[in-house]
């Protein structure tokens, strides 16, 4: 299967790493109007490289008749305007997250996606961490009995250094609660499996980037929140954000409460933790596992293995040997409670997801 790639910075260098260890992928052509970031690329491909058509546009690459696949890893302001060219070639997508910076571009793809016959995949790739997967699988086969608590908690490093400096810039990512946490709006979902109906966050850029300024702009994004998220079944779900707590043992916590248990994961130490319930003053009854990723999935990527796992099922639903399983709706989802904890952090006041139209 030939892939192409546009956007051959961090993400898109994963993305290449990863296809490198897809059975049956072969890259053929990528797109990146910088030349700093194309040459990031070539030296991933490697002895590959040679064999490689480099574009500086994804119209280019779109109309070039070397690809039956795309990954868009551009910045996530440019989605938009990078997919226009590849829907119209009708090729298979999967698109990096969020699926877009404002809910009405989000809508804009969805619709787009609907209406082709190629496989549209938005890469929320967390899904697809084996000690995450197995925690979901786990929480959807009534490990906890009936769920009603969700809390994700990440404490990790600081956004990095792009090209360009664009992620530090809300009117670039869509802020942070949608560029770094639509993951986890997303895995709230997913683990739910309801709607969210009402948004409420607290948080601010009080740490990081400071000091930082861009042709006289100061950044403006949040380094830490906490969002409460009622969701349409009556489950509450709850995420802890920290961009400046890279010393914490595991970056991942996430703790589904039901009547009967809680379950924790912890990644990257990958250890699920069940505590089923056992009364007052009663012993407690903690099962301890830890879930195995395979090391050259791990060494591929920053991810915890997972982007290796999800290229495997889209590379399947391409084929046709597999279902597409994170639609670009499930991004535009995604992308809209991020909007909503933007909204809700930045005027002090809960956001009713009605008002932006859900």
């Amino acid at each position: 299967m030939r892939y192409g790639l546009v956007g051959t910075g961090m993400m898109g260098v994963e993305h290449l790493n990863n296809l490198a260890i897809t059975p049956g992928a072969v890259v053929t052509a990528i797109a990146d109007p910088v030349s700093t970031s194309l040459g990031w690329a070539k030296d991933a491909l490697g002895d590959k490289a040679d064999g490689v058509q480099a574009f500086a546009t994804s119209a280019e690459l779109a109309t070039s008749g070397m690809v039956d696949a795309v990954i868009v890893a551009s910045p996530n302001h440019t989605h938009r305007d990078v997919l226009v060219p590849l829907f119209g070639e009708g090729l298979a997508i999967l698109c990096e997250k969020p699926l877009a910076t404002t809910v009405e571009d989000a809508r804009w793809i969805v619709e787009q996606a609907e209406a082709s016959a190629r496989p549209f995949w938005t890469a929320m790739e967390y899904r697809y961490m084996p000690p995450a997967a197995e925690f979901i699988r786990a929480v959807h086969a009534g490990s906890v009995g009936a769920l009603r608590m969700l809390s994700i908690r990440e404490h990790r490093f600081p956004f990095l250094e792009k090209v360009g400096d664009w992620n530090r810039f809300a009117a670039n990512t869509g802020g942070t609660m949608v560029e770094k946490c639509c993951h986890f709006f997303d895995l709230m979902r997913l683990i739910t499996r309801s709607e969210a109906v009402r948004v409420y966050c607290s948080g601010a850029m009080d740490v990081n980037h400071l000091d930082e300024a861009y042709d006289g702009r100061r950044p403006d994004i949040i380094d830490n929140s906490y969002t409460t998220v009622d969701f349409a079944n009556g489950v509450r779900a709850m995420l802890d954000l920290s961009m400046f707590a890279d010393g914490a043992e595991n970056q991942e916590e996430i703790t589904a409460v039901g009547d009967q248990a809680r379950l924790d994961v912890l990644i990257p130490e990958g250890a699920i933790v069940r505590s089923p319930r056992v009364g007052f003053m009663n012993p407690k009854q903690v099962e301890r596992r830890v879930v195995h990723v395979d090391e050259a999935a791990l060494n591929a990527g920053s991810h915890h293995g997972s982007t290796f796992y999800e290229h495997q099922r889209f590379n399947a639903a391409v084929r046709g040997a597999g279902a597409v399983e994170v639609t670009a709706r499930d991004g535009l989802m995604a992308v809209a409670i991020g909007t909503a904890a933007e909204i809700s952090a930045r005027e002090k006041r809960v956001v009713e997801m009605h008002e932006l139209g859900f």
